[in-house]
């Protein structure tokens, strides 16, 4: 995916300030994930977006906003999701013995690129999870930051007339 079609797909999606909220909890729990497949979101998400210089998507949460975003979103997206990340794990289990998150990075990141290049049910989760991680990510605090790194986009998208 191009930078540029990061933008336009984060254009579209902002989150709710209930949800940043909620993310924020010490105490959050996931509404759709069990404990298992949020562990796996978070390896996948920060395998999509890693910590760096910057922070990546675990930093970011982005595992909560996904939760967040398919408790709320429509029931097909959560199905597909769901699906999808149920793929991934027989994937990994078929491939190394080992549900995703038990495998070590280098194999993570093998299946992945393995996904990405093929076809089928786990091209199209992955897409969907790349797709979901940069919109998530880039509508955070902290990815709001990474985009503004050097002054490349305003610090505010509102008016900077006081009679505005």
């Amino acid at each position: 995916m191009q930078r540029r079609d990061f933008f336009k797909i984060g254009a579209s999606f902002v989150i709710p300030a209930a949800w940043a909220q909620q993310a924020s909890k010490s105490d959050w729990k996931p509404a759709v994930f069990d404990d298992h497949q949020n562990e796996t979101v978070i390896a996948l998400t920060e395998l999509i977006i890693p910590a760096t210089d910057t922070p990546g998507a675990k930093a970011a949460r982005v595992n909560r906003y996904v939760d967040l975003f398919l408790r709320d979103g429509l029931p097909a997206q959560r199905e597909a999701f769901l699906t999808g990340l149920n793929w991934l794990e027989g994937f990994a289990i078929r491939e190394h013995g080992h549900p995703f998150v038990h495998c070590p990075a280098a194999d993570q990141i093998a299946m992945l690129t393995a996904i990405e290049q093929g076809s089928g049910p786990g091209k199209k989760f992955f897409d969907q999870a790349k797709s979901l991680t940069a919109r998530i990510y880039y509508n955070t605090e902290i990815g709001y930051r990474e985009l503004n790194k050097g002054g490349r986009v305003p610090a505010t998208f509102g008016c900077d007339h006081p009679s505005h």
